[in-house]
């Protein structure tokens, strides 16, 4: 995702062009005087269907479709006794304060 930097001015008369900016996945930064006043910026597609979403990444360029030949199956997890796997989480956690 890339932040376009605009003035208020340019804002004003480029707003079309700003917004497919925005529609495309970026971000634009409005500045009065070249301090920062406001950002436009995308909402969040939860709207569409994940099929959809996936489409519109790929057609962006910013993921591609993988290939059958080439995946690999993930193995399975190891079984591990109840609760072990929450000990050995907050174990880790304890150990980052």
């Amino acid at each position: 995702m890339e932040t376009a930097v605009v003035g208020i001015r340019d804002a004003k008369m480029n707003l079309s062009k700003l917004l497919k900016l925005v529609q495309d996945g970026n971000e634009v930064l409005l500045t009065d005087r070249g301090r920062p006043v406001g950002k436009i910026v995308p909402v969040p597609p939860r709207s569409l269907a994940l099929a959809e979403r996936l489409k519109g990444l790929e057609e962006r360029g910013l993921i591609e479709r993988g290939h059958k030949k080439r995946m690999k199956k993930v193995p399975p997890p190891l079984p591990l006794e109840k609760g072990l796997a929450q000990k050995m989480l907050q174990g880790d956690r304890n150990d980052e304060t």
